[in-house]
């Protein structure tokens, strides 16, 4: 069994508007509610932390969902800051050996299917395991004024999904390290290869979605909404 890490501190400021992403609404309900469901659900995980931004005025203040705890805490400036915030709120019986998911929390089209592959990864390999989709586009690489100056290739080029799934203290260890070295990780994973390790890819779905524009929020609604 596992719990899952949901950092849910950020503004959303490529998104705009006053209210973070993970609050609008898509049929009546917060973006957060659907992830939640989609997390929750899954017979294997326990329990969700989510670090919110202090005073956070939009939380619905949960405690539960599916009769699963819902714990909160104070994240940080950083996704990073955030996590390992949401690493400390962890109850004392998950231990450093525990695997332990991060999941966005504007990312609510998340499949059982996935998750169970990244579990199944995860326990198979010390370096932990992270949801991910190759890159099927031509990439352009450009200069400062946009203009394109070639063609990059392409094999062995994934894009980093979520959930991420890691040992407890594994995971703990890199954050530290990132941040005492002064680095800013981008994901989990990327402070773990810092150790010099190799999580394992695990192809995704690539209807699992981050919501970034409005239209990705468009989008979403209507893969959330379509059975």
């Amino acid at each position: 069994m596992s719990w899952v890490l949901v950092p849910a501190a950020g503004r959303g400021r490529r998104f705009g508007g006053d209210i973070p992403k993970q609050y609008l609404h898509i049929a009546g309900q917060p973006l957060i509610a659907y992830t939640l469901q989609a997390l929750l659900s899954h017979p294997e995980i326990d329990g969700a932390v989510i670090a919110l931004a202090e005073n956070d005025p939009y939380w619905p203040g949960w405690s539960q969902w599916q009769g699963k705890s819902v714990r909160v805490c104070i994240g940080g400036a950083e996704r990073a800051d955030s996590v390992a915030a949401a690493l400390q709120a962890l109850p004392d019986s998950v231990t450093d050996e525990a695997v332990v998911l991060v999941h966005d929390a504007a990312r609510p089209n998340l499949r059982h299917s996935d998750i169970d592959r990244l579990l199944a990864a995860a326990a198979a390999c010390a370096d932990g395991a992270l949801l991910a989709a190759p890159v099927r586009d031509t990439l352009k690489r450009a200069d400062g004024a946009a203009r394109s100056l070639g063609t990059e290739p392409r094999e062995r080029l994934w894009r980093a999904l979520t959930p991420q799934a890691f040992r407890r203290g594994l995971l703990q260890r890199a954050l530290a390290e990132a941040a005492q070295a002064g680095v800013m990780v981008t994901d989990e994973a990327m402070a773990v290869e810092r150790l010099g390790l190799r999580p394992q890819l695990v192809e995704g779905r690539e209807d699992n979605l981050k919501v970034t524009t409005p239209a990705d929020l468009a989008l979403v609604a209507f893969l959330l909404e379509t059975p």
